[in-house]
């Protein structure tokens, strides 16, 4: 049986992989919601829970065979030395055997059966809130690492620019130079400038780098050869007015907490259930024997039925010790729960905060660039006619290039703290199937 569901995991894994190659195969920049459906094809950790639900599943199935009779063959064969009569009577066969049926149920007086049922039933749909928490986390770490490869893009793109801007400035230094409108220090300064301009360039290109190789290890992609699109502006609309209907909505959806619940649950649960070995034992048995021996005896037949009864008088203090165990891990269940209710509400409150935050600075991050690059091209023109010298454009420029980055960082960032937030809320999960993106294994 083993044997077989591991060939059938294979299989199934084969399957995925062929799936998110042919998915790979096209050439064409990687939206996030692709770099979602290609990760869950071939993320090891998915996997990894799905069998712990498996898993569960099967569990319940062992749980709910101890309610139901079992049904067993019997047999017996016993070989003699010599057969031995006395008075046509046989005292001893030549051979002897028996064949039959035997059909027993046991059960405990306090249920405790059905209680191990009930537990069963309550770990699979833990182990399904299990699996939903750990597709939003895998999903969300996907989301941090595609924003790391925008950051950095664009962080190339600016360092690009400003090594144009600083190469059209030493030719206009080296213009002025010729005309002995500025000192040959001004050259100098210019080119200082170019070279840090042009190692910022080298360490935003190796940073992409490094951010596409994370990404493309998350996601499963086959190297780091690729492109990705940018989302866009986003126009979601969030007040963060009511920080109190967050957090009472991050409690109800979060599955990491609804997952803790069912632990407490099923730690009660389980305190029954070691109470139940103190509780009498019963097993019900009927069985039906066909005899056989050499010579044959008058009765061939047997059907018997038999109700045994079994309690325990001294364990060595088995039973008190487990139920201890059990009350313990009730303990544990509730304060764990009580610990990431209040770690989930302090997740919210950063994620909104960190979201008013860049809202609050994208308006005055646009305008100040604005600023700066009208700055700069104001600074650069009064340069050619020698109303302003090099350090001013080199300045100009460092603002512009400040101003920039500030501002694709924070709207990145924002980006990103939107997700946080409804990370934080348990409905980025839920989200992303609501805008229809197949994220569905």
């Amino acid at each position: 049986m083993l044997q077989k569901i591991i060939v059938l995991l294979l299989i199934v894994s084969a399957f995925c992989r062929t799936e998110a190659a042919e998915f790979l195969s096209e050439e064409k920049p990687y939206s996030l919601s692709d770099l979602y459906s290609i990760a869950l094809k071939t993320s090891e950790k998915i996997g990894i829970s799905e069998q712990d639900l498996f898993i569960a599943e099967k569990n319940r199935e062992k749980a709910y065979a101890a309610l139901r009779p079992e049904l067993s063959a019997v047999g017996e064969y016993t070989k003699y030395s010599e057969e031995k009569l006395s008075q046509g009577m046989t005292l001893q066969p030549s051979w002897s055997g028996a064949y039959g049926l035997k059909l027993s149920q046991s059960f405990t007086l306090n249920g405790r059966e059905q209680i191990l049922l009930d537990i069963a039933e309550d770990n699979i749909a833990k182990s399904r809130y299990d699996l939903r928490a750990v597709k939003e986390n895998y999903l969300f770490s996907i989301a941090s690492a595609y924003y790391d490869v925008l950051r950095s893009m664009k962080a190339v793109e600016i360092a690009e620019a400003g090594v144009g801007r600083l190469k059209k400035h030493i030719e206009a230094v080296s213009a002025r130079l010729k005309l002995e409108d500025v000192t040959k220090t001004a050259w100098y300064r210019a080119e200082a400038e170019l070279s840090q301009s042009k190692s910022e360039l080298i360490r935003s290109e190796n940073t992409l780098r490094l951010a596409k190789i994370f990404l493309a290890d998350a996601a499963g992609l086959p190297d780091a050869v690729y492109e990705i699109t940018d989302p866009g502006p986003m126009e979601n609309f969030f007040s963060g007015d009511n920080p109190e209907s967050l957090k009472k909505e991050g409690l109800e959806n979060r599955a990491e907490l609804a997952a803790l619940n069912l632990d407490k649950k099923m730690a009660e649960n389980s305190v029954e259930a070691a109470r139940g070995a103190s509780w009498p034992l019963i097993m019900a048995e009927g069985t039906y024997l066909n005899y056989e021996q050499e010579p044959s005896p008058p009765s061939r037949d047997s059907l018997s039925l038999s109700l045994k009864f079994n309690f325990t008088l001294f364990d060595s203090g088995m039973r008190n010790a487990g139920v201890a165990e059990s009350i313990a891990r009730k303990q544990q269940a509730e304060l764990a729960a009580k610990s990431l209710s209040k770690q989930i509400a302090l997740e919210i409150e950063q994620a909104r905060l960190e979201l008013l935050t860049h809202r609050s600075l994208l308006t005055s991050l646009k305008d100040q660039l604005d600023f700066a690059r009208e700055n700069y091209n104001a600074v650069a023109e009064q340069f050619r006619y020698g109303l302003a010298d090099s350090l001013d454009v080199t300045d100009a420029n460092t603002l512009l290039v400040t101003s920039q980055k500030q501002l694709a960082e924070s709207r990145y960032g924002f980006q990103l703290a939107m997700l946080k937030l409804e990370r934080a809320k348990g409905t980025f999960l839920k989200n992303i199937l609501d805008r229809g993106e197949d994220v569905q294994k």
